[in-house]
């Protein structure tokens, strides 16, 4: 049987419940969601810090956030000591699912080879699994 991840947020069903709203808890514990140009971040060019909504760990910057037109933030780049990546065969698809190494809690996917960023990798990410802390002295757009 394969090991399960630890985590440094555990929390029961319950607190969780009591700790996000109905939408949140659908995105981050239950691998939803949230429909394609909806997300508060998905046009943003605020600079700063995106951290997990569910714990606050940091997990992206908007510097390498893009626009990928797609209905979601995307990401070129993200420190794999943050996320922590798993197969997704879900919805008769193959996917690679990106998770908060720090509590668990769904991101959204990471897509590869679609030639959109010189590194070649798409970081869909749901805005409502996200809050953003803009930089020191930013609190508008870059």
């Amino acid at each position: 049987m394969a090991d399960t991840p630890k985590y440094n947020v555990v929390k029961s069903v319950d607190e969780w419940l009591s700790a996000l709203t109905p939408e949140e808890y659908h995105v981050l514990r239950e691998a939803g969601t949230e429909r394609a140009f909806t997300g508060e971040y998905t046009d943003t060019k605020t600079v700063g810090v995106y951290a997990c909504r569910a714990c606050g760990a940091e997990l992206f910057r908007s510097a390498d956030k893009f626009d990928s037109h797609c209905g979601w933030p995307s990401f070129d780049y993200v420190d794999e000591d943050r996320v922590e990546l798993r197969e997704d065969r879900g919805y008769g698809m193959v996917r690679t699912e990106v998770r908060c190494r720090n509590c668990g809690s769904h991101l959204g996917h990471v897509f590869d080879s679609e030639r959109l960023t010189p590194r070649n990798q798409r970081y869909c990410i749901n805005s409502i699994s996200l809050r953003l802390e803009p930089a020191e002295g930013e609190g508008g757009e870059a």
